[in-house]
């Protein structure tokens, strides 16, 4: 009896799914966090800072609420915003994009990644993924039906570096995406001019894109720049850039960043961006942009986070952990096997409950769990939070 009035009074049933993403589960960086909260731990873990933006910021964003800039904006972002992009990136990496054909502002930097993985992925296609790599990546490509082709970062003494030779080495027929991200994130390792020449000479003369990750590129080291693609006239010709608000003005919880792209590129991004997002937060795009006529708010970040990444590591030369080169992003890698015979995963939970400090296994950004025998810090942290963590780390 199927009438509306007269539903069966059955048990009521739910259908199954056939999992779009069977391998997925729960992220790392959701264990580590509830853990570092049942433990009452200092959470070095997931990456965002524990202090405060710039009030002006916050004022700036209130501003624009008050004026009134509430309704939808343009899919492609605010003009104001995109205009304060551009010249951004004209004036750090001299490329020049245009405002209205070629940046598009985005809700945060992951949904940048998977819109321009989307987007040009078709089913069968491959894209290579430097490992470990940031977890949105591979997922993304298998929604879009594209084969993962992965390719290990190689980690010695001088800290991790991509093995340019292997990366040649998997580009084939069916290679239709690259995927680079500097800074790295878990790493802290950065590309140099000779891995950007390294990368040109292997798309060179081919129709490989490149899906360039850039969200720490304001955290850079010791007087390096960062070698964006925008730099290379070459690179930048066939390539999405990403980049993210939140990670340079402290506002993680915004979701708010940006992609750019040449036009036809840009086109076909914007096809995908329009459906899966349409368009982003009104005020805070106003609000950023105003915010972004002082350039010192990002031209200062090397340095406030350079003075923290000295005093984590200065706090840990005593400690039996051996530190790993970190050139950039907010994070420090550090080998634990003179403490511990444990897999990075027992190792990081062990640290969380019984040293009260929470960190991040590698071999969670290895699509098979690579063990290394290495954890991530994350030191973005106010002085008083890493003091505290320094402190319970030097007893291990």
């Amino acid at each position: 009896m199927n009438s509306r009035n007269n539903l069966p009074s059955s048990t009521p049933f739910t259908p199954t799914l056939t999992s779009r993403l069977p391998a997925v589960g729960t992220t790392v960086f959701t264990r580590m966090s509830t853990l570092a909260a049942q433990a009452n731990a200092v959470n070095l873990g997931q990456g965002f800072p524990d202090f405060a933006c710039e009030r002006s910021l916050l004022q700036a964003v209130n501003d624009a609420m008050q004026a009134d800039f509430n309704q939808y904006p343009m899919m492609s972002g605010a003009p104001v915003l995109r205009n304060a992009i551009a010249a951004k990136v004209a004036a750090l990496y001299g490329h020049q994009y245009d405002v209205n054909a070629e940046i598009t502002v985005t809700a945060g930097a992951t949904q940048a990644l998977t819109t321009a993985i989307l987007c040009c992925v078709h089913p069968g296609d491959e894209v290579i993924v430097i490992e470990p790599s940031y977890d949105s990546y591979v997922p993304a490509i298998t929604l879009a039906g594209g084969v993962p082709v992965l390719v290990q970062m190689e980690a010695g003494a001088d800290g991790y570096t991509v093995p340019w030779s292997k990366v040649a080495a998997a580009v084939n027929g069916k290679t239709r995406l690259i995927v680079i991200n500097t800074p790295h994130n878990p790493t802290g390792s950065v590309l140099r001019v000779a891995d950007m020449e390294a990368l040109a000479d292997i798309v060179r003369g081919t129709d490989v894109l490149i899906l360039s990750d850039e969200v720490y590129e304001h955290m850079v080291y010791d007087g390096a720049r960062h070698e964006s693609v925008c730099r290379y006239q070459e690179l930048a010709a066939r390539a999405f850039v990403v980049s993210s608000f939140g990670k340079t003005y402290h506002v993680t919880g915004w979701k708010v960043g940006y992609v750019a792209a040449p036009a036809a590129l840009m086109a076909e991004f914007r096809k995908v961006h329009q459906y899966n997002v349409f368009t982003v937060n009104t005020p805070m795009q106003h609000g950023i942009a105003s915010y972004m006529a002082d350039p010192k708010p990002y031209l200062e970040l090397p340095a406030f986070y350079q003075r923290k990444r000295d005093l984590f590591r200065e706090g840990l030369k005593g400690s039996r952990f051996e530190l790993l080169p970190a050139d950039g992003t907010y994070f420090q890698c550090v080998r634990y096997d003179k403490i511990s015979t444990q897999t990075e995963a027992q190792f990081a939970e062990w640290l969380t409950t019984e040293i009260k400090v929470a960190a991040i296994p590698v071999s969670a950004f290895y699509q098979q769990g690579k063990e290394s025998g290495i954890v991530r810090f994350c030191f973005a942290k106010q002085d008083e939070t890493l003091a505290l963590a320094l402190e319970r780390l030097g007893k291990v």
